[in-house]
């Protein structure tokens, strides 16, 4: 809810939910870090004040690992956070003015009908309910309070969008629309791309001309050691002297030393490589290096069956060999990937523009007609060929209209709707009953929808940036 409030948020919301634990009430003093006055308001809803206080409280109602915060800060977890408590109240906002209340005895009569507190003979077991909150790490106050806000909101979202009852022609419009079975023609438009294969050299050398800033690769020379215990200790066994050795080594890179002052001392053999890039043809070892370019220039690591120092030497960005294999191929690829993607926009665009034809159509096949398929969709859920969103989008579009449609496989699909057959010959009791609350759903969210956007438009959020750059701080 209140989507609009969060556009000082990225939606991680997943990301809270892994990282929630049963750790409560771990911020117990966190609030005495803030001072009084204007620097303790951390947002305002209107004139009513949010303070630190009352989202470190927040926070400890969701029982949130203080180190899962720390680790997600660069997520903006404590922005959306601070989120969520505007949301709760906003809504206790609505709550009060429209006077929504629930008695002690209701509140009562909610937690003894309860299943999960009831006992073999399906009574409430008072026993029951004291375990549940020992085992959750929660006192009754605490646990009522929590289920009195949930029931005043599910009671606002009821006073809301309650009662609402699909009329009849609606229900069966959205039978109808979900039952009914749709005829159309579709292209593989990976037929009219062309192939790879057909990318000329001429078309590889004009793009590598006009992209060679982009293309540049990473060239690495380096030098390295494999070290075994016959190289350092004169011996096959891997022992405790030789593992002293690698120790010594690692000591003396961190102090400083080079590669060529630790082969001097150990009396080792360094070999070295020039050119080592992503398209050439690499070992293992060539491998390793790539990986850890970026992170040091000299280390040691365990390869399992040895040890290998090694050292970069230097690093070079140029443009790969205009012969080399691997190289074209990527050129080739990055070109029918551009040819694809921009052969399909033109297309989107002008069915979008309603000015693609039957007639543009037939040209795209070139008069090959054994390039047009026919399918038969059996329902809105009819996923056998494409994907279920473009299956929904199939649904929405008008007869004689055209579309764009795509599979698991993410090949792309030009698509014509030809015709609609519904049939209303099983449209019996028992389905007017569940499309009638599964149309009456639909009314409710759209109601619910609209009172969202009522929310954001009544009240003036505010966020005071200092207070909330203080807590993150905190967290640090």
């Amino acid at each position: 809810m209140l989507n609009s409030i969060r556009n000082f948020s990225k939606t991680i919301f997943a990301k809270i939910l892994l990282v929630i634990v049963v750790i409560p009430f771990v911020f117990w003093g966190m609030g005495g870090v803030f001072s009084s006055g204007n620097t303790n308001s951390l947002a305002k809803i209107d004139n009513i004040n949010i303070s630190t206080q009352e989202f470190i409280e927040h926070i400890n109602d969701l029982n949130i690992n203080q180190e899962a915060i720390r680790e997600n800060l660069d997520n903006e977890i404590v922005e959306e956070l601070l989120s969520e408590l505007i949301s709760k109240k906003i809504l206790e906002i609505q709550i009060n003015e429209l006077d929504i209340n629930i008695t002690k005895k209701n509140l009562a009569n909610i937690i003894k009908k309860n299943p999960n507190f009831f006992d073999e003979n399906n009574n409430f077991s008072r026993l029951k309910y004291e375990k549940f909150l020992l085992t959750n790490q929660i006192d009754a106050p605490t646990f009522e309070r929590r289920l009195k806000e949930r029931e005043l909101q599910n009671n606002l979202f009821n006073f809301i969008s309650g009662g609402i009852y699909s009329p009849l022609f609606l229900t069966k419009k959205l039978y109808e629309n979900e039952t009914k079975k749709i005829e159309i023609e579709y292209i593989d438009l990976k037929e009219i791309y062309g192939s790879k294969d057909s990318i000329k050299s001429n078309d590889v050398n004009k793009y590598i001309d006009k992209n060679e800033n982009n293309l540049k690769q990473e060239f690495i020379n380096y030098s390295y050691v494999k070290l075994r215990p016959a190289d350092l200790i004169g011996s096959e066994e891997y022992n405790q002297i030789f593992f002293d050795k690698i120790d010594e080594i690692e000591n003396k890179i961190l102090t400083g030393n080079s590669l060529n002052q630790i082969i001097s001392e150990y009396k080792l053999e360094k070999k070295s490589k020039e050119n080592v890039n992503v398209n050439s043809e690499l070992t293992n070892i060539d491998n390793k290096i790539l990986d850890l370019s970026s992170k040091s220039q000299i280390d040691i690591i365990d390869m399992n069956e040895f040890y290998l120092l090694f050292e970069i030497e230097n690093i070079v960005k140029k443009l790969p060999d205009r012969n080399n294999e691997s190289f074209i191929k990527s050129i080739k690829d990055k070109i029918y990937q551009e040819k694809r993607i921009n052969h399909n926009i033109e297309l989107l665009q002008k069915i979008n523009a309603k000015k693609f034809t039957d007639a543009d159509f037939n040209k795209i096949v070139n008069s090959d007609k054994s390039k047009i398929k026919k399918l038969l969709l059996n329902s809105s859920r009819d996923n056998k060929t494409f994907q279920i969103d473009s299956i929904k989008i199939i649904y929405n579009m008008p007869i004689k209209s055209f579309t764009m449609a795509s599979d698991e496989d993410k090949n792309i699909y030009l698509v014509k709707i030809l015709r609609e057959i519904t049939d209303n010959s099983s449209f019996s009791a028992d389905k007017i009953n569940d499309y009638q609350k599964l149309s009456s759903s639909n009314i409710n969210k759209d109601i619910l929808t609209a009172y969202d956007l009522y929310l954001n438009e009544k009240y003036k959020i505010k966020i005071n940036e200092q207070t909330l750059e203080r807590v993150k701080n905190y967290f640090k």
